[in-house]
């Protein structure tokens, strides 16, 4: 009876599922898609029931397409920074909050102002409170729902509350820790006096593990609900962000790591802890227990490109699937004809942590052409991948390589472009294809023993494509990054001015 690993990945837009063998070799994926709610501009919600109906779906599915097999271990991974509210019989109170919600702007510089200032909370967690991160959003739902609050008694990430109903138990691990803000990512522990000075109960918090340990075994009534052999050991997983690296093999330094998914992501692995001087960039603690991660995360990556092909389509281009956007940029040029986008169509995190930012072409023309827009937008997501690079140089981090990872992945031409600005090769990998449940799975193995650690089982990734850079093409990308790098400083109060109210929906 062949031996597997078992990797569940809980994301905003849906549920993946994949099960691969001790030697890294994908046996079987599946992918469950759910919606969201956005019930207010800038609020994202979801059902934590269809998490779990989204897992039922994808685990069946691959375990039906490997019914032979020994399941050693399972791993979770999911969206970071999510508020799943649960009451003293760990029963969900309200819709969870979204790692994108943007509602807890107030609160999360509130705490700030209560851990004495931006740098005495980077000194007691290594990193800012952001909008949308679950420590701000526990105390908007302190003073904005204060009934439900009261019979608060849990706070949970979205695939930690999968672990509950999996396994019974109330755990987290190091990495989704990291990205509630309440976490000391130095001294790998929650920051006991920091949440208590701002008014949390350190109680509402779980138990956290490093991220490979057991913590909890399949129980009766989850063997029952996911037809899983109960009993079996269930690892301590990863936030999607962190632990999607180890999926790509970027697990020691030297090597980065780009993700266009609906976000945006560059991330980079540390042997010690290294906060940014100024919080922007993010320092988790990675999946490894003497690991740390590095990332930044811009709010608008793939979500660019799929609203440019829905506004596309509402003008009547009703074919315009990804791969018509791509072929459309390709008509284009490096530097779209010297038009630039500002994708922040969403708010944005990093570089610049500014809700009221917004997206923008600047530079248009007449003779611009629909594939010039296309290619501005694609190339606007690495301008801000770029962006982050420079914020991480003061923190003595390099990239020599970028694997690249995500959907956008799939696509040459957006490997290239990163490729020719940041003048260093580009690769895809086999397990970053399929995400962070990838890395859930390894880190399940590392869990149980088929790998000593997560160095060893990184090695089992093998690469798929390379792209070499084009000096040329660099050269046009670097003179434009000049001019991008200006244009935020030069437009952020016209964005604040246009979120007065009398521009809201009517």
């Amino acid at each position: 009876m062949p031996s597997a690993l078992l990797g569940i990945d809980i994301g905003t837009s849906g549920c993946k599922a994949l099960l691969i063998s001790t030697d890294g070799e994908v046996l079987a994926a599946h992918t469950a898609h759910y919606g969201l709610a956005q019930p207010r501009p800038g609020w994202t919600e979801q059902d934590p029931q269809s998490w779990v109906d989204g897992a039922r779906e994808a685990v069946t599915a691959v375990m039906r397409q490997c019914p032979d097999s020994e399941l050693l271990c399972i791993g979770l991974s999911g969206q970071m920074h999510g508020l799943t509210p649960l009451d003293q019989d760990r029963q969900v109170l309200r819709p969870a909050i979204l790692w994108n919600d943007q509602r807890n702007a107030a609160e999360a510089a509130d705490i700030t102002e209560q851990a004495g200032g931006l740098q005495a909370l980077l000194a007691q967690t290594g990193n800012r409170m952001l909008v949308g991160y679950t420590g701000g959003k526990i105390l908007w739902m302190q003073r904005h729902e204060p009934d439900l609050y009261r019979r608060l008694r849990y706070v949970l990430n979205p695939k930690d509350y999968l672990r509950l109903v999996l396994t019974g138990e109330v755990a987290t691990e190091v990495s989704d820790a990291s990205g509630t803000g309440l976490f000391n990512t130095m001294k790998r522990s929650w920051a006991s006096s920091l949440i208590e000075r701002v008014g949390i109960d350190p109680a509402l918090l779980p138990p956290c593990f490093e991220s490979h340990e057991i913590s909890g075994r399949v129980s009766a009534s989850g063997a029952a609900l996911f037809g899983l052999p109960p009993g079996t050991p269930v690892a301590g997983g990863g936030g999607d962000s962190v632990i999607q690296t180890i999926g790509s093999g970027v697990i020691s330094p030297g090597e980065l790591q780009t993700t266009i998914g609906t976000a945006g992501i560059l991330a980079a692995a540390l042997d010690a802890p290294s906060p940014s001087p100024d919080g922007r960039i993010q320092m988790f603690c990675n999946v490894g227990p003497s690991k740390w991660h590095a990332m930044g995360v811009s709010l608008n990556a793939g979500g660019a490109m799929g609203w440019f092909r829905s506004v596309m389509r509402g003008l009547g281009h009703d074919a315009l699937d990804f791969d018509t956007v791509v072929a459309a940029a390709e008509t284009s040029q490096p530097g779209a004809r010297g038009l630039l986008f500002l994708p922040y169509l969403n708010g944005e995190r990093c570089p610049h942590p500014d809700p009221d930012a917004r997206g923008a072409f600047v530079g248009l023309t007449a003779r611009h052409t629909a594939g010039d827009l296309a290619r501005g937008v694609m190339e606007g997501v690495v301008h801000a991948f770029y962006d982050m690079r420079t914020l991480m140089q003061p923190m003595g981090i390099s990239g020599r390589l970028i694997k690249a990872s995500g959907g956008g992945a799939r696509s040459a031409l957006w490997r290239q472009i990163q490729a020719d600005l940041f003048d260093c090769d580009v690769v895809t990998t086999e397990g970053a294809a399929e995400g962070a449940a990838f890395g859930a799975a390894l880190v399940a193995g590392v869990g149980v023993g088929v790998w000593k650690d997560v160095v060893e089982a990184s090695a089992t990734i093998r690469e798929l494509t390379r792209e070499h850079a084009d000096g040329a093409a660099g050269a046009v990308y670097r003179k434009a990054h000049t001019i991008y790098r200006g244009l935020y400083p030069a437009l952020s109060e016209s964005f604040c001015a246009l979120n007065d109210p009398v521009f809201a929906d009517r």
